[in-house]
């Protein structure tokens, strides 16, 4: 059986991003896209990301363009884009599918542990967001219109501060 660790995705340079180099972490995974109305999440994703990598935190960003087209630039253009506009530093991956038959393993894996609504496997929408525990157990999933300040209380749980 696959667990959280056994994941790889894919960097924008076309190198192995190891998911078993997050163990011990407390991890925040977000589909993401440049031209949505959620775009401005950005900027507190990477204030929670500041405030808590060097105790233990990190944040992936996977680029997804199944929503209205809202993603349609290169690897290249969004990691420029992310930087010159809300200062992003945390990681993003290569841009991926979420949904449908070309489904990401890793979105695959994170459906398959935390349904949404109605037990439904699909993600609705663009920054939609699971956190996963220390363990590498996916603790919760949130929708879109959660915002990234509201996860900070669940964190520090993690965190265990």
């Amino acid at each position: 059986m696959t667990t959280f660790y056994d994941l790889t995705a894919n960097l924008p340079n076309d190198e192995t991003f190891h998911f078993s180099d997050l163990k011990g972490k407390v991890v925040l995974i977000v589909n993401v896209a440049s031209k949505c109305s959620f775009t401005p999440q950005y900027k507190p994703l990477e204030h929670l990301y500041r405030k808590y990598k060097d105790k233990g935190f990190t944040i992936l960003g996977f680029p997804c363009n199944q929503f209205a087209g809202q993603e349609p630039g290169s690897d290249a253009d969004i990691k420029k884009f992310c930087q010159e506009t809300f200062g992003v530093t945390f990681p993003l991956m290569k841009k991926i599918n979420v949904n449908g038959s070309q489904t990401d393993p890793v979105y695959q894996y994170l459906k398959s542990q935390k349904p949404g609504v109605f037990g439904l496997k699909t993600i609705k929408w663009n920054f939609e967001k699971f956190l996963i525990d220390k363990s590498g157990n996916v603790y919760e999933r949130y929708s879109s219109l959660i915002r990234p300040e509201e996860l900070e209380k669940e964190i520090e749980k993690l965190l265990g501060q």
